[in-house]
């Protein structure tokens, strides 16, 4: 199918390429991707649930994991209809400003859950190596201004992107490569000099993944730096514990991101299948797991879990 010129009057239409060579199996694949969607959903609203209801929760990691559930809620709710519409009613088009639109949340909810990500790994770091002033650092103050800090940055960075797309011709089929409107894979299909446009792009993701991971490892660094120095081995353990559900979340966010820029940038014969999986579970697998994660993980959230559950029995046995 052809796209329309990008004209005064006419916008082009960008086209979802889905999964190649699987079309027919398109609604048998739309269940499991429907089942994962919807565990993303409950779980990550879940977890705010708990963290406004119960007081124990009431504590900055928590406000920042509650955060961290908010921005995971964003990313679904922005990429599940276009994948979910792909495979279920077999509708692959998109207007030039939906898909810009869609561009923007995905990018800045990226950029605001890496900034939550510091923000939590600052956390952790002040529990370890300062524990006695925590409620000093750590104030309600801090946590809002460390949380709009990263929400701030996200949306500011990413403004001028979709204006940028908005100034070029798009003269081609407009296939995307992935099941979502994706910065890269538009400006790929952008005809005219998109060098200034692909090298504020890579700033962009210096200034945020980049100084953000620098970030989290001079944190972890200094976190273990700290432990080593403790006098028990049952001491080093209990503070290890308390970091084991960030590491987990901060590894499920950055590899497939990793994974995806890798196979941006630097492989051009990628198997169909294998492209399409790891764009999926780049935005997929975050949200599906960080409540899975935090629900195994985390003493605190596992008590608030069993407390509600007693207490809704008690209601229903009454």
């Amino acid at each position: 199918m052809l796209a329309f010129n990008n004209t005064a009057f006419n916008w082009p239409t960008f086209f979802f390429i889905g999964i190649p060579g699987l079309e027919a199996a398109h609604i048998w694949i739309s269940i499991p991707f429907s089942i994962l969607y919807l565990i993303a959903l409950v779980g990550n609203a879940l977890l705010l649930i708990l963290v406004r209801a119960e007081q124990s929760l009431h504590e900055p990691q928590f406000y920042f994991l509650a955060m961290l559930a908010l921005t995971d809620l964003g990313l679904s709710l922005s990429t599940m209809p276009s994948v979910l519409a792909i495979f279920w009613f077999d509708v692959r088009d998109i207007g030039l400003d939906a898909c810009l639109t869609q561009m923007f949340f995905i990018h800045t909810l990226s950029s605001v859950e890496s900034g939550v990500l510091v923000a939590m790994a600052f956390d952790r770091l002040v529990a370890i190596c300062a524990p006695l002033n925590y409620t000093k650092i750590l104030t309600h103050y801090t946590v809002a201004c460390l949380s709009g800090a990263a929400l701030v940055r996200g949306a500011t960075l990413l403004a001028p992107l979709p204006f940028f797309l908005r100034t070029f011709p798009f003269c081609g089929a407009n296939i995307l490569s992935h099941s979502y409107c994706y910065y890269p894979d538009m400006l790929n299909l952008a005809c005219g000099d998109v060098t200034f446009s692909s090298a504020y792009g890579l700033v962009f993701v210096l200034c945020t993944f980049a100084v953000d991971a620098v970030f989290i490892i001079a944190s972890y660094m200094k976190i273990l730096d700290t432990i080593m120095k403790l006098e028990t081995q049952d001491r080093n353990w209990r503070s290890l514990h308390t970091c084991a559900c960030h590491l987990c979340t901060v590894l499920v966010f950055y590899l497939p991101l990793i994974s995806l820029a890798v196979l941006h940038r630097y492989t051009q014969d990628t198997s169909p299948i294998l492209y399409t999986t790891m764009s999926n579970a780049y935005l997929l697998m975050t949200p599906l797991l960080n409540p899975l994660v935090y629900s195994l993980k985390s003493r605190q959230i596992q008590a608030a879990l069993r407390k509600r559950f007693w207490v809704q029995r008690v209601i229903a046995g009454e």
